[in-house]
């Protein structure tokens, strides 16, 4: 089976330069868990909300923050991304997402073109979701 028959073709992207007060932005108002990384129209990273939780300080949203702490909304995108992120094209099956997600320690993968644009992701969840359906019939 293809992986753009699980892949969510919906994805919310950044740019390098974005701050994190941005992601942090989309992601509270959100319910995914990855932010790919835009530049020319290109794939260059993919932000989780595991790497912003471990960029940002403990104190935000408390009453205990400090200008400090605050600081670190103005990093930018490109300082927490993974760059150079494990991809697959659109022609790929879901059996070679499995053999990704078992290859590498990865949450999720960025569907591409053949000009490295983002088509669509896949997570872990996604193979699971497919599997558990496959089993019910």
């Amino acid at each position: 089976m293809s992986i753009a028959k699980i892949m969510s073709a919906t994805v919310v992207s950044v740019e390098m330069d974005d701050s994190l007060a941005e992601v942090k932005r989309i992601f509270d108002n959100a319910h995914f868990h990855h932010l790919v990384v835009i530049a020319n129209n290109k794939l260059v990273g993919v932000i989780s909300d595991r790497d912003l939780l471990k960029a940002l300080s403990p104190n935000i949203n408390s009453a205990a923050v400090t200008a400090k702490d605050l600081a670190c909304l103005n990093k930018k995108a490109h300082q927490i991304m993974s760059r150079h992120p494990i991809t697959l094209l659109t022609t790929a099956s879901i059996k070679d997402a499995v053999q990704t997600f078992n290859q590498h320690k990865i949450s999720c993968i960025p569907i591409v073109d053949q000009n490295n644009k983002v088509q669509g992701i896949v997570t872990w969840r996604d193979v699971m979701r497919k599997l558990a359906e496959a089993y019910q019939k």
